[in-house]
Parts: structure tokens; sequence; C-alpha cells
């Protein structure tokens, strides 16, 4: 279970970001960044893990507490147009500098004080203007990481929700743009949407075949 034994180690706050849907074909990247107030973790500890391992009613319930005072957040979903031009990667880390940013001037804003750290998930470094360290498998290590994967993953499954109530037959009210079969089935038959990421390969290959 992740705990607080690296935020611990700073003294001053410290941010855990990490993204949600780097890997579906469909919507967009998610990224959140949280701050967690180590006076207000009862509803937290335990249970509050990588939001892989939580099912969706979990999530939810932990997203509400995480994302109401006393702890702060920030969140972004990066659009398809976006991940198109720059490409995942650059996507996402463009997504993590701007919550990390974000979240650091409402830390001042209310008094919290400066980022003494921010810890991102992964071993991918973006360009950020604070101190900052990755973390591999954060999310099952740091419980800002945690908490950041939470809020994104509940986040971006909202929005996938409202994307397939829109545009049915891909099954993304269950695969969350995923290449599953059903979302497979779907490209072959009813072809490429606007939510489409254009620039990975499986949707490329639709759209030849369509043309």
């Amino acid at each position: 279970m992740p705990d607080l034994s690296i935020e611990s180690g700073f003294a001053g706050p410290v941010i855990g970001i990490d993204e949600a849907g780097r890997g579906p074909w469909a919507g967009p990247v998610t990224i959140a960044a949280c701050w967690l107030d180590v006076t207000a973790l009862r509803a937290l500890v335990p249970g509050l893990d990588d939001s892989k391992k939580l099912n969706a009613a979990r999530r939810a319930a932990f997203h509400a507490t995480l994302t109401a005072p006393p702890h702060r957040y920030a969140v972004i979903s990066v659009p398809v147009e976006t991940i198109d031009r720059d490409g995942i990667l650059n996507a996402t880390l463009a997504g993590m500098v701007a919550v990390a940013q974000a979240l650091a001037i409402r830390l001042q804003e209310d008094g919290v004080g400066e980022v003494a750290q921010v810890l991102i998930d992964g071993n991918q470094m973006p360009d950020l203007a604070l101190p900052a360290q990755t973390v591999v498998k954060g999310d099952s290590r740091c419980l800002s990481i945690a908490a950041a994967s939470v809020i994104a993953k509940h986040e971006r499954d909202r929005i996938m929700l409202g994307l397939a109530a829109d545009c049915p037959g891909y099954g993304w009210e269950t695969n969350m743009g995923y290449g599953t079969k059903a979302h497979q089935q779907g490209l072959a038959s009813l072809g490429v949407t606007p939510h489409h990421r254009r620039s990975f390969a499986p949707v490329r290959r639709a759209l030849a075949e369509a043309s």
C-alpha cells in the first residue's frame, strides 16, 4: 500500500502527479496533481491505492474526499487534437507541467506554502520549474501520487461515459477508449469519430481502410 514515506522527507508541501489514459485509442489523456493535508487522512488511510486496484465505486468515494477541502488538487484533460499534434508523451508531460503549476499557485494563495517537491509517477520527467523527481510505480508507493491517480482516472472515466452516450457502438462505457474487441468492431463497422486519436496506428489503419 502507498504511504507518505517519500513525502515526509521534505519540509513543505509535496504534490503527487499521475495520469490516466495514455494508451487508449480515443478520448483525452487526463492528468491530476494532488496535495494531501496530513491532518485529514482518516478517510483515506488505509484504503487509498493505485486507481487500477480500486473499483469504480471506491474511486468515486475517494475522489469526493480528495477534491474537497482540506486537500487541494488540479486536473486537466488534454484533447485528442493536442495528442495528435504533439504526440501522447509530449501532451502528457505538458499536462503535468500545467497541473503542477496550477496547484503550486493555489497552495501559495491558500497559505499552505511553497511546494517543496513534486512526485511524478513513472520515469519521464516533464520540464518543470519546480523541484521534482520521478517515482517508478509511484501510484503504489506514494500516497499523494495514488491520490492523483484516482482523481485522474475518475475524471477521465466520467468524460468517456459522456462520449460513449454520444457515440454508441464502440464500448467506451466499459473499455474507456482502450483497444478492446468491442472497440475494434466499432471502428470496423462505424468508422473513426472525432474523438479518436488519429496518430495511433489502429486508428490510422481504420482511416486508410475506409478511404
